[in-house]
């Protein structure tokens, strides 16, 4: 991932997640992977909603819970929208054959990342979405 701005943003409003996830979806090329880990609510289907706008993904994007990946192909790169949660580890995210994503030529983005961290490669962006102390807000640790 080219030129992303690390380390710790608020969240205030809506339009506060969609520059975040413009900013990085501007710095996206094909094989990146973002790992986004944070507890319900805390954001991460939003932000990557508009990693998706940022793409030009022209589809509706909805969390994948059930279904595990989504594929969106109008963007101007393939975006494949991974929710991990009911899975146990990352040995079962490769069974279902997630390497063909991970390796290709478009972007991942993984919900609920941590339970997959063991094979995610060492330069996956890292998006870790908590509620502010003040609980008024959230914050994005981009690493």
């Amino acid at each position: 991932m080219k030129d992303i701005s690390k380390g710790v943003f608020r969240l205030n409003t809506e339009e506060d997640t969609r520059r975040l996830g413009l900013e990085i979806a501007r710095a996206c090329e094909p094989g990146d992977i973002i790992a986004l880990i944070g507890d319900l609510g805390t954001g991460k289907t939003a932000l990557t909603k508009y990693i998706a706008e940022g793409l030009g993904v022209t589809e509706d994007v909805i969390s994948p819970t059930f279904t595990i990946v989504k594929e969106y192909r109008s963007g101007r790169l393939p975006l494949f929208h991974f929710d991990v949660y009911r899975l146990s580890s990352g040995e079962e995210l490769l069974d279902i054959g997630a390497e063909d994503y991970l390796e290709g030529k478009g972007v991942s983005v993984i919900e609920w990342a941590d339970i997959v961290a063991d094979v995610l490669p060492e330069d996956a962006l890292i998006v870790s979405l908590e509620y502010a102390e003040d609980g008024n807000a959230r914050t994005a640790s981009v690493m």
